[in-house]
């Protein structure tokens, strides 16, 4: 893994402000009192594995089903990486780098890899050029790049790709079929997959990143070709098996960063399922939870909250169930003529803007950190770019390096910043998603599996 200074978290946050819940594609929602009911468990046998999201039961492929040597495969990664906007320099290569173990087993096979990098309209939107080059390091073959996706100069490329050789097609959403969601039948007549799948023996998903995304390049393809999931899909899974079938006690979760409505759902789900002993809270929705005990905060941290009324409401619904096991801030570090102030919750009303949960409570959280033996964390504490609010994140993250129990974070941020402090080997995962490990924890199903399930399925039947 390698970093350019701290100057990237920023530039990196800003860059990637997350879908516009006002523009994004329309999902399925699941109202937050029956998402508990759909809850994950993950069980292995041999070279197959078994997803079970309530009522519904997922047995995909692997690599190991399959005889690779000399077969035409194509690989769907996540290497959707930290850029500087201004010079589309990449600042962070940890998603390139754990692509390693599934190119090491396609090493045989002719391979040519689908990937995006951020999605139009953003600063960082650009070329796969740079990430070919860098990919070149996590592998033994020769690695080319194409600046096609699905034109003639792609084809005539993929059809030339010899044994032991990977291509790296452009950036797949330059197609504006691949910023759409929709079923995989549909998008399985995309002009992408219809254009692209004749070429191909095997489909390989490793992206489990953008495993929660419903388009073409992730479910179109596992509609026509035998399709596995790669080594890096089946380590995520892994790592969730043991989170949401059998953790080992007490397990704890830590859940920050800014957008709450993410983490509402994730919160019923982990308690109402008996996933979770206790849950620590901090960020945006520890505010919207210490808002629903009736706290007043001062004029920004009111503007930040006036859009999570709903939030608000189900955060109060939850307090009354599970009082004893969510833990919340007992106080914020708040700006005061430019400096931090630890301040009481009690004071906030007549302070600044709070950035980071305050010492005490970080002190709190990780006492109890120390006492648990799972512990999984997803976004930070606070605005920890911002010199001298980085203080409750780091604590928690150092705790959970040294606390000795199995230790799972999340999302680029958190784990962007366990490489900064020099102890992202510490954990026993570290996870290479936010959204997709987000919705799996809040019992939603994630397309890109269920086209991996449904694949296996017809390839039983062939």
């Amino acid at each position: 893994m390698s970093f350019v200074p701290l100057a990237w978290l920023a530039l990196y946050q800003l860059s990637h402000p997350g879908p516009n819940p006002r523009t994004r594609p329309a999902r399925k929602k699941v109202p937050y009192s029956l998402r508990f009911e759909k809850c994950l468990m993950i069980a292995g046998h041999g070279s197959e594995r078994r997803l079970d999201l309530g009522d519904m039961e997922f047995d995909y492929l692997t690599l190991d089903d399959f005889e690779l040597r000399d077969k035409r495969v194509l690989l769907r990664l996540d290497i959707n990486v930290p850029m500087d906007p201004s010079t589309k320099q990449i600042l962070d290569d940890t998603r390139i780098g754990a692509t390693k173990p599934t190119l090491e087993a396609l090493k045989d096979a002719k391979v040519a890899v689908l990937s995006h990098q951020s999605r139009p309209g953003r600063d960082d939107f650009t070329s796969l050029r740079e990430h070919a080059s860098l990919l070149q390091k996590s592998c033994s073959q020769r690695v080319s790049f194409v600046e096609d996706v699905m034109g003639p100069a792609a084809r005539d490329a993929i059809r030339e790709v010899k044994r032991g050789e990977v291509l790296v097609l452009d950036n797949v959403r330059l197609c504006a079929e691949e910023n759409l969601e929709d079923r995989a039948e549909k998008l399985a007549k995309s002009i992408l997959v219809s254009r692209l799948a004749p070429l191909f023996d095997l489909y390989v998903n490793d992206a489990f990143a953008a495993a929660h995304r419903a388009q073409a390049s992730l479910v179109g393809f596992p509609y026509l070709l035998p399709s596995a999931a790669g080594k890096l899909m089946e380590k995520e899974l892994a790592a969730l098996k043991r989170l949401l079938s059998d953790p080992d006690r007490p397990s704890t979760y830590l859940l920050g960063g800014a957008k709450v409505e993410d983490k509402v759902p994730v919160i019923e789900n982990i308690l109402s399922s008996g996933k979770a002993d206790y849950v620590l809270l901090g960020g945006n929705v520890g505010k919207v939870f210490l808002k629903a005990k009736g706290l007043t905060f001062g004029e920004l941290d009111e503007e930040d909250l006036s859009t999570a009324s709903d939030e608000v409401l189900e955060a109060n619904r939850m307090l009354t169930k599970y009082r004893k096991r969510i833990v919340l801030p007992t106080d914020f570090g708040v700006v005061r003529n430019g400096q931090r102030v630890d301040a009481p919750v009690a004071k906030l009303s007549r302070l600044g803007k709070s950035l980071d949960i305050g010492r005490d409570t970080a002190g709190e959280f990780c006492d109890i950190i120390r006492k648990s033996k799972t512990v999984v964390a997803s976004g930070p504490m606070g605005v920890f770019e911002q010199e001298g609010f980085e203080t409750g994140t780091k604590m928690i993250l150092e705790g959970m390096a040294n606390s000795g129990a199995f230790t799972v974070i999340g999302g680029g941020h958190l784990a962007g910043y366990a490489g900064i402090l020099g102890i992202a080997d510490s954990f026993s995962h570290v996870s290479t998603a936010g959204g997709a490990m987000l919705s799996l924890l809040a019992g939603e199903e994630l397309p890109a599996i269920s086209a991996l399930a449904q694949a296996a399925k017809r390839h039983k039947r062939s």
